[in-house]
């Protein structure tokens, strides 16, 4: 019997909870790393007399260094599972956050945030992580995968405020340094558990016509599998570097406002906890209900009202706002994204197309951020920089249209597998 025809309650792996747990657990300690930078930006530039986009480039390169970490690990995660890419992250990110308290040359910091926090941290952690749980979940995918993305979301929440008191009483150095301590301690294990892999999986009747480059079941024209691919990829990079503006520069610019740096860090942590809502219940009530790409516009339309609200807001009541508002925009993106793949790619090589995406995502994430730091010093505001973010997501919302129109009524796919 073809797969579309099988019941939609196929019976789920076992040991999936889990593997969500662990996949959740790894994302909320590894994730804390790209963190420590955006809380100390402005110690760093004034211990080494840097300008702001000295550090900037250091976050943007942990984006750089992601994406093609993600996408490498993603071809690990297609043959040999998730945990080879675990295990490393579970070693380097602790090795890096502990070499960056030691650091005193700016291509040090670029080596650190870009090889060990990106390449072979976060990048064998988001994309991996959010395209195995794809695997392990059938009938409720949209929410595991946020779920699981909602674990970076909670490391905004819980590692900014901890990291600004530790660095406020010791330093920016022993705050890297504690970090890559508790790393070490926690991610090794959960490694282990991330090792598992569910029973090998079906393909359904669209994932086979993908694989075999033709139409997605319910496309208008024809549109490969590749045509999908990049349009997908050049959507996110509209998305992305309107998201990477306010998290790379976000505590500087509430400082900037004249708030205080424990109020600032508190700015970013409530956008990130929203993120978190965002990813843990709206990502499975939208995606699950009205497929990807639809929610994926829902999604970015709202970060787009939001980015472009941050550059007429100065009080902090108003930050706050818009910082919880943005945050439910910007958090069930990069879940979305892989809940569409999976949805209308072949799952065997989901991992891969996954961190194909992403790549492009994370491009763009490090583009935003060194961007915001360049317009910063130029302008001496971050105004002219959260604009052009604004831009970029308009055109990120004209491809996901195009891309709907020519997919078709979501109905008239076949249940997803």
């Amino acid at each position: 019997m073809a797969e579309a025809e099988r019941s939609p309650t196929t019976e789920e792996p076992a040991g999936q909870i889990y593997v969500l747990v662990a996949s959740v657990l790894t994302l909320l300690v590894g994730s804390g790393a790209m963190f420590l930078v955006v809380v100390a930006l402005k110690p760093i530039a004034a211990e080494f007399s840097w300008p702001r986009q000295v550090p900037s480039l250091a976050f943007s390169l942990q984006f750089l260094g992601a994406g093609f970490g993600g996408f490498f690990m993603g071809r690990v995660l297609d043959r040999y599972g998730m945990g080879p890419p675990a295990l490393v992250a579970a070693l380097m990110i602790p090795c890096g956050a502990i070499l960056l308290s030691r650091f005193d040359a700016a291509w040090q910091l670029y080596a650190i945030y870009g090889l060990m926090i990106g390449f072979f941290g976060t990048g064998a952690l988001a994309a991996p992580a959010m395209a195995n749980i794809a695997r392990w979940y059938v009938r409720r995918r949209g929410m595991a995968v946020g779920v699981v993305a909602g674990g970076q979301a909670l490391a905004g929440i819980m590692w900014p405020p901890v990291f600004t008191l530790v660095m406020e009483a010791y330093g920016w150095r022993t705050m890297a340094l504690a970090f890559g301590a508790v790393a070490l301690v926690f991610l090794p294990p959960l490694a282990l558990v991330l090792r598992r892999s569910p029973q090998a999986p079906r393909r359904t009747t669209a994932a086979t016509a993908a694989s075999d480059g033709r139409s997605p079941v319910g496309s208008r024209s024809p549109l490969t599998v590749g045509a999908l691919q990049i349009g997908l990829c050049a959507a996110i990079v509209g998305c992305c570097v309107a998201m990477g503006l306010p998290l790379g520069h976000l505590v500087s610019y509430v400082t900037d406002l004249g708030h205080a740096p424990a109020s600032a860090a508190g700015v970013l942590s409530l956008m990130l906890m929203s993120a978190f809502v965002s990813r843990a219940v709206f990502v499975g009530l939208l995606a699950d209900t009205i497929g990807g790409l639809r929610a994926l516009i829902a999604f970015c339309g709202v970060q787009a009202v939001m980015l472009a609200a941050f550059t007429t807001v100065e009080g902090l009541l108003s930050l706050y706002v818009v910082a919880v508002l943005f945050g439910l925009g910007y958090g069930g993106i990069f879940p979305v994204y892989a809940v569409a793949i999976r949805e209308l790619m072949p799952v065997t090589e989901a991992g891969r197309r996954t961190g194909l995406v992403f790549l492009f995502g994370a491009l763009a994430m490090g583009f935003g951020s060194w961007i915001g730091g360049v317009l910063f010093d130029a302008t001496g505001t971050y105004i002219s920089a959260f604009l052009l973010g604004v831009a970029f997501n308009v055109a990120n919302l004209a491809i996901l249209s195009v891309l709907i129109y020519r997919i078709g009524p979501p109905q008239l796919r076949p249940a997803a597998a």
